[in-house]
């Protein structure tokens, strides 16, 4: 799994990146859509199976819960209209206002009110429980895809990419299921019972309320399509600036040395700018939606008073009625709002959920056999190559024919020029990728008929880029073996050298490292993968450029340390630096996948050929080879 420049290997291609896709914050600002909606919907519902009848339940109290919360004008106009009847009536027999009717009239109000929000915080229980268990099984089904995807899946899409389908997609269906869609539910069936009782109360003062809607969505689409040009704008201004202050995060020392602070503030403070004027524009221009929306609404009310007006005049409604009717208009252009609001987030959501789908049906590794061995019986660790060929693209050979023989014991190193095919063949040795053709055996046995766990048990690996988490000294060399006693920890520190400077730690290797690893050297971080090793005792061992960032010295140290370990184990060395495997017991020289030469070091520079060529090339200062 190493990331080591000699890869002979697509280009990792970048499919996305950090940053939330969060739902769109109002009209004109973009989302990202999906490219199949129908499709996303469709899985996302299966998601949903095991939950139907929880949502049926959803859907029965939100429709309850916005009736009768919808009927609560209906009956307040009712009460309203008694009131003036009332005063009205006054000074005639039987008249006067009925305070025990009207008493009545409002506890009933009250407790319409009281059960519609006993109804909506049932339903909101109801679906943060479907939210929550949706979510942790999702989750749980993307972490089990990540352990099965090959290592080609990783070489292939950015670590962002992969993070951002993992958080803030999942996150974003979250908040879509939690919020988006019971508001959804609650927008429609306060639209459609608003609708239905301004009808019931007068045909004429509906018709006029429903004048303005046209102007409404006009204006709406007008200022989005202006506003969505400079929404692009801020985001791609916004992408620049996050790109800019990671990039004077991780290299502030070289920046530093060099003196390119101004030139760096420069650039800040043009991308800045730049953010700062597409986002006054795209905030003046949407934030016109609102009030142009509440002066258009102000008009219906205004047309909406005067027709009432009129009608009651003619009593063909009461006062009452305009007031409730009011009301409902009130209810009535809200959730159009809220509803277009909510479509823009649905598409962000349904975007999310088919990157996360998109991640659940990637090609996972090839099944291990059905009748491959758990387990293998210790060997000699002998390893044979025969007419082993590999290519990361089809039609693209990097290995072809490839026939090797590796003596129990021996240590072989691997050398060759940048993409000669180094780490992949270790990639194919650990079954990363799997071949092509030909096969790889150990102790006779062809790897493929090995379930992978087990291949992979019986190496060890220290590899260039350190991988250490955070926890502390201890805990991260005691990863190598799982129930590692406290004495074969030190004795794998010992051996690793690690133990002078852990010594020297106030904590010892209780030190906490922290989330970066930043509190120990680069050195150091490479002796603690080594103890790793070390520990983990394996009857193999791959070491790439396992040397690379310590200081002679200390490299002398670890090579003694590995040449005591590898004196009964199979071990693969690649190396760039010849002077650190001239006691190897077996050189491979790889050019384009092929071994070109093998031998000793002392037998590949007598042949003069492409061993004795690189080594020259590290040596330019000496007279002659020797």
């Amino acid at each position: 799994m190493s990331s080591h420049p000699d890869r002979s290997e697509p280009p990792q291609q970048a499919r996305g990146g950090f940053g939330g896709r969060g739902p769109g914050g109002g009209f004109g600002q973009p989302v990202e859509k999906a490219q199949d909606p129908r499709g996303a919907l469709r899985r996302l519902w299966a998601t949903l199976a095991p939950y139907r009848s929880a949502l049926l339940l959803v859907l029965l109290l939100t429709l309850l819960g916005t009736l009768f919360s919808v009927m609560g004008p209906k009956i307040l106009g009712e009460a309203t209209t008694h009131i003036v009847t009332g005063i009205q009536s006054q000074g005639k027999p039987g008249g006067g206002v009925d305070f025990g009717f009207l008493a009545h009239l409002l506890a009933f109000l009250a407790g319409l009110y009281l059960v519609s929000s006993a109804f909506t915080w049932l339903q909101q229980v109801v679906m943060a429980d479907i939210t929550r268990k949706t979510v942790y099984r999702l989750r749980q089904e993307v972490e089990a895809k990540l352990a099965r995807l090959p290592l080609s899946f990783y070489d292939s899409h950015s670590h962002g990419d992969v993070l951002s389908r993992v958080t803030n997609d999942i996150d974003n269906i979250s908040s879509t299921l939690q919020q988006a869609l019971t508001q959804l539910l609650s927008s429609l069936i306060t639209l459609t019972g608003s609708l239905v009782l301004m009808l019931t109360i007068n045909v004429w003062m509906t018709l006029i309320a429903l004048l303005t809607l046209p102007l409404m969505v006009f204006t709406t689409r007008a200022v989005a399509s202006r506003s969505k040009k400079n929404f692009a704008e801020q985001q791609k201004a916004l992408g620049e600036l996050s790109g800019h202050v990671e990039e004077m995060y991780s290299g502030h020392r070289i920046i530093k040395a060099y003196g390119r602070e101004k030139v760096a503030i420069e650039r800040f403070e043009a991308i800045n700018s730049r953010l700062y004027a597409s986002g006054w524009r795209a905030q003046f221009i949407s934030g016109l939606i609102m009030p142009l929306m509440g002066f258009l609404n102000n008009l219906g009310y205004v047309a909406v008073c005067v027709a009432g007006g009129f009608l009651a005049a003619a009593r063909a409604v009461t006062i009452g009625d305009i007031q409730a009717f009011v009301q409902y208009l009130r209810q009535f252009s809200m959730p159009i709002v809220q509803t277009a609001n909510i479509i823009n987030v649905f598409q962000s959501s349904l975007a999310s959920a088919e990157r996360v789908f998109a991640l659940l049906d990637e090609a996972e590794e090839t099944p291990d056999r059905v009748d491959a061995n758990a387990a293998m019986q210790n060997g000699e660790g002998r390893l044979v190559f025969e007419n082993v060929s590999f290519g990361y693209t089809p039609g693209v050979p990097v290995i072809t024919g490839l026939n090797l023989g590796v003596q129990p014991g021996h240590i072989v190193a691997i050398v060759g020029p940048t993409g000669a095919g180094k780490t992949t063949l270790v990639n194919l040795l650990m079954r990363f990728y799997e071949i092509g053709g030909g096969s790889i055996k150990i102790d006779g046995v062809d790897t493929r008929h090995l379930r992978r766990e087990e291949l992979r048990s019986r190496f060890g690996m220290v590899l260039q880029d350190t991988w250490l988490f955070q926890g502390t000294i201890k805990e991260n060399i005691a990863f190598g073996k799982e129930g590692a006693s406290d004495a074969e920890i030190l004795e794998a520190m010992r051996a690793a050298h690690v133990d002078h400077f852990v010594r020297t730690l106030p904590e010892g290797w209780n030190t906490v490292l922290n989330e970066d690893v930043s509190n120990i050297s680069q050195g150091q971080k490479q002796l603690l993968t080594i103890a790793r090793a070390l520990l983990a005792d394996p009857d193999f061992l791959i070491l790439d450029e396992a040397t690379s960032n310590v200081d002679t010295r200390t490299e002398r140290y670890i090579q003694n340390a590995m040449l005591a370990l590898m004196h009964t184990r199979t071990s693969f060395v690649i190396a760039h630096r010849l002077s650190t495997i001239c006691d190897a017991d077996l050189i491979l020289v790889l050019e384009k996948g092929n071994v070109v030469e093998q031998g000793t070091h002392a037998e590949l520079l007598k042949k003069n050929g492409a061993y004795a060529e690189l080594y020259r090339s590290q040596f330019q200062g000496a007279a002659a080879v020797p």
